[in-house]
């Protein structure tokens, strides 16, 4: 279940960044100290590698949450993942660079003003030199950061960015000690293991040049705009071809709430899952791909529902 950070949850992620010397040196002793009383250091939030089952494909997301959402998304959805990171205490960083006017395209001001973000905690973060990314000074804004957003555009131009590089290493420390990371539309995709992109002349689906996204979600490929668009049917050919893949097609306005094992769908229309263990070649297509609404809850490591929203079809 998803849960909301409190101050003391705070402290321990700040702790557990392994960042002492850091904040010793710029001025926090109080808080290495207060890191000692707790008895909290670094690692004490590091993954347990004999938590996976033997055997299993894993989707698990071990530390903190992600707000996966498929385009168009709510005022109150990213005041929810804003929420879900320490509501106004939390630093928020947003990420434009998905967008071809990167931090000039103003979804990260929408996305500030919408969810309420304080201005002392606002970040805008953007580069498309993989040389600047690399660096401490671009860095520095994500070591303390508590939730993480990337806007809609390419999830390519995200790929070119920062694969690779200490930003990338960065967005996933956040999510690491217990932060949130959020997306919408390529913001989403990007969460997800394996990429796709949708084609904007035909509206279905490909398979680009980039196939690596930044995984947090594991073993997952995550499409959005689904319904919206007409393409319900695009991922069962991609996990078809790659059955350990778990497919999510997200629908615009609608959000997966991923916490732990659980994944929980908010917003105003539905989420397509294809698991392409539970058919045979021959089956319908729409028997390959089963519905998830607002309110509902899935097991992701059983890939079963959990629960039924009674509000639901």
């Amino acid at each position: 279940m998803s849960s909301v950070v409190s101050p003391e949850q705070k402290t321990n992620r700040r702790c557990a960044q392994g960042g002492g010397m850091r904040l010793l040196n710029g001025g926090w002793g109080a808080v290495l100290m207060l890191c000692i009383l707790m008895g909290v250091g670094p690692g004490a939030f590091a993954q347990d590698p004999k938590s996976t089952k033997t055997g299993a494909v894993r989707h698990t997301v071990s530390r903190g949450t992600l707000v996966i959402v498929g385009g168009g998304s709510t005022k109150a959805i990213q005041r929810h993942f804003v929420e879900l990171a320490g509501g106004d205490d939390a630093d928020v960083v947003c990420v434009p660079t998905a967008h071809p006017h990167g931090k000039w395209s103003g979804w990260c001001r929408r996305l500030f003003r919408r969810a309420r973000v304080p201005t002392a905690n606002r970040t805008y973060l953007h580069t498309r030199d993989r040389e600047t990314a690399d660096t401490e000074a671009f860095v520095a804004p994500l070591r303390d950061a508590d939730a993480v957003w990337f806007t809609g555009g390419r999830q390519w131009r995200l790929v070119e960015a920062y694969a690779g590089t200490q930003t990338e290493a960065a967005f996933r420390d956040v999510l690491e000690r217990g932060g949130v990371i959020g997306g919408s539309s390529a913001g989403a995709s990007i969460q997800g293991s394996f990429l796709i992109r949708g084609d904007p002349k035909t509206k279905t689906i490909v398979v680009g040049k980039y196939t690596d996204g930044f995984g947090y979600l594991p073993n997952a490929a995550i499409d959005q705009h689904v319904f919206a668009r007409g393409r319900e049917y695009d991922l069962i050919s991609v996990v078809e071809a790659r059955p350990h893949l778990l497919g999510l097609g997200i629908d615009e306005g609608t959000a997966a709430i991923v916490h732990g094992d659980t994944l929980r769908v908010m917003g105003k229309s539905k989420i397509a899952v294809y698991d392409a263990q539970r058919w045979t070649e021959e089956a319908p297509r729409d028997e390959k791909f089963f519905l998830l609404y607002p309110g509902d809850r899935m097991d992701l490591q059983t890939r079963e529902v959990m629960s039924r929203s009674p509000k639901n079809p």
